[in-house]
């Protein structure tokens, strides 16, 4: 079982955002039993609250249901859990890096890393803009989830043989 963690700042639009299209993405492919995912945040503003309802509303367009996912901060722990925790913001990744115990730094990466195609190295946070900024981090999503999956993929599920 590879296990992915989405972090974001308060866990109501990027990361439960994430959290939902990568899940509907490894549902589709017949691979949820291989993958487990999760969405956090960084702070604790919104724990036990359903995603943004502008989230729901832009993922729902998509086909990708969010009403189910609840808020909750990231915890030291996750790291030993985890194997990918990926932030979507530098100043995620910073706080992130602060509560990472030594071993586990690897684990921890920019979302934006697994997008090589976009010109973006963070997913910006859409809660003080309007709806076409939750399109743009859906579009954003989507294509680093297609990355991700492809890592896990070639890293984890499916590994070339050794010669």
């Amino acid at each position: 079982m590879v296990k992915v963690l989405f972090v974001c700042m308060g866990n109501i639009c990027r990361s439960p955002t994430a959290h939902g299209v990568f899940l509907k993405m490894i549902e589709d492919q017949s691979l949820a039993h291989l993958i487990e995912v999760d969405s956090a945040g960084t702070h604790a503003y919104h724990i036990g609250k359903a995603p943004d309802p502008r989230a729901q509303a832009a993922a729902a367009r998509r086909g990708i249901d969010l009403a189910g996912l609840r808020a909750r901060k990231v915890r030291a722990e996750d790291f030993e859990w985890y194997d990918y925790i990926l932030a979507m913001d530098h100043d995620n990744y910073a706080r992130l890096e602060l509560i990472c115990p030594a071993g586990h730094e690897k684990k921890l990466r920019l979302f934006l890393d697994f997008a090589a195609d976009q010109p973006e190295r963070e997913v910006p946070d859409p809660y003080y803009g309007g709806e076409s900024g939750f399109e743009k981090v859906l579009d954003l999503i989507e294509a680093a989830s297609a990355g991700l999956l492809e890592e896990i993929r070639i890293r984890h599920l499916f590994p070339p043989a050794s010669p």
